[in-house]
């Protein structure tokens, strides 16, 4: 028997790859599949399934295009309709994978459809459980994404209930708890960095699964504080619910060298968002006026999807040369697969060719201190969210999460310099380069970021922030 989790950091996420006797199954797949071919067929094995947990909302996943080159059936749990053609398991049902056994367990709450998946050994033992969306570490699905007119985010709320009580707290407690995302995604509000544990700790440790928990408490406390979920995530959900392109089609077309005539020809005439992913400190030094920086070094895809709503935008790409297929798969990770191009040879080759630049100043953490010393009212603009806001920030500062730029756009001022920090400097450089693009002339980023400021001790903090700040910002 094989379990192996394929984890992938900056989506927060885990698909699985399960063998046994030459059968193999995939749960929860990334759209890139080559690896999970190539793992089976260097154990000589055959994939047999394709299970997936439910209609992901934050991510694209590969169900068809892996099905499509090993003939491998889709499964879909109960309540699952599909574009394409997939199985519809019944509640209960079981599938053979080598002397191996998986069983349907329909646990509704996050979705109407989520199923988790679990682990028979060849006695008939409950090894393993694939909760996908349903149990995470930590924390359980929100139940905000699959809202319809007929039902209330306090109905699925209070179906998650009943899942985890008749379907998931009555397996032993040595049974693995295999989850789909981790710390970092937007499927959960208090996820685990552990990305497995037993579900004998889980009860323990897990808020959601308290024992004596009322279902109105459960209610509660899973629907509190929930942000408002990523504008891309309704696209990914009918994405793989009707079906996509194939990843092949997708990093092919989107694969052309573009001299920075082409490029700034491209950029004119096609309204194309031009999107840096170099890291924030080499962005700011100079780039191609009106490009908006997102680091292929931090969650990328996640923010990609936060910041640029309509995964349907065309998009020009500036990398640090030898990552422009990386930049373009995770792209199409979370659906946005018109890409039209990327600057050949990198942002040198535009300055080569004395086209414009631009440039953002960024100060260390010290030299903020000094101007505070001297113009005790600067605007300090911190673009964390509202919950590491509230934990500890400068005093006087301004919390405009960077989550909410667009809805908050009138909220910076133009004629005030504002000095812009995150937690590490990778998100203010975002919303630095965002309203650089919209006229904003006036910033200043805070190299190193709110680690900085404290690192220096120059600083006065509080960790208190009115509670009707936060409300107005979920």
């Amino acid at each position: 028997m094989k379990i192996e989790q394929i984890y992938t950091g900056c989506l927060a996420q885990g698909a699985y790859y399960i063998e046994s006797e030459g059968e193999a199954a995939v749960i929860d797949p990334l759209r890139e599949v080559s690896p999970y071919i190539e793992k089976a067929n260097k154990n000589g094995a055959k994939i047999k399934y394709v299970f997936e947990t439910h209609f992901h909302a934050d991510f694209v996943s590969g169900h068809l295009d892996l099905s499509q080159k090993t003939g491998a059936p889709i499964v879909y749990g109960p309540n699952a309709q599909t574009g394409f053609e997939a199985h519809i398991a019944t509640d209960g049902e079981l599938f053979k994978i080598g002397n191996l056994t998986i069983k349907v367990l329909h646990t509704p709450g996050h979705t109407m459809e989520s199923t988790c998946y679990l682990l028979l050994d060849k006695q008939g033992k409950e090894k393993a459980l694939f909760s996908g969306d349903t149990l995470f570490i930590g924390d359980v699905g929100r139940p905000d994404l699959a809202q319809k007119s007929d039902l209330t985010v306090d109905d699925l709320a209070g179906y998650l209930y009943d899942s985890l009580r008749e379907k998931i707290m009555t397996l032993p407690d040595e049974v693995i708890v295999y989850p789909a995302h981790g710390a970092g995604s937007a499927c959960g509000k208090n996820m685990s960095k552990e990305t497995t544990d037993t579900l004998g700790n889980q009860k323990k440790f897990n808020y959601a699964l308290r024992a004596n928990m009322s279902k109105e408490e459960f209610i509660k406390e899973v629907t509190d504080g929930l942000a408002k979920p990523p504008q891309y995530f309704p696209q990914n959900v009918m994405m793989n619910k009707e079906g996509y392109e194939s990843i092949d089609v997708v990093m092919k077309r989107a694969a052309q060298a573009l001299s920075p005539a082409a490029f700034e020809a491209a950029a004119n005439e096609t309204g194309a968002v031009v999107l840096d992913t170099r890291p924030a400190q080499v962005f700011n030094k100079g780039f191609i006026p009106n490009s908006i920086n997102i680091g292929l070094g931090g969650q990328f895809a996640p923010w990609v999807g936060a910041l640029i709503p309509d995964v349907k935008q065309e998009l020009l790409l500036v990398t640090e040369t030898g990552q422009e297929q990386e930049t373009i798969l995770r792209l199409a990770r979370v659906g946005y697969d018109n890409v039209i191009g990327y600057l050949e040879g990198g942002f040198n080759t535009w300055v080569n060719a004395n086209n414009e630049i631009d440039s953002i100043t960024s100060i260390p953490a010290n030299e903020l201190a000094d101007v505070l010393d001297n113009q005790p009212d600067a605007l300090i603009i911190d673009v964390r969210k509202p919950s590491e806001f509230a934990a500890e920030h400068v005093d006087g500062a301004k919390n405009l999460p960077l989550d909410y730029i667009s809805e908050l756009m009138a909220e910076f001022p133009k004629d005030q310099t504002m000095y812009i920090h995150c937690a590490g400097g990778y998100r203010s450089m975002m919303a630095a380069s965002i309203l650089k693009s919209r006229g904003y002339d006036n910033l200043v980023d805070i190299d190193g970021g709110f680690g900085a400021i404290q690192k220096s001790g120059r600083f006065k903090t509080t960790d208190y922030v009115c509670p009707s700040t936060l409300k107005n910002q979920k």
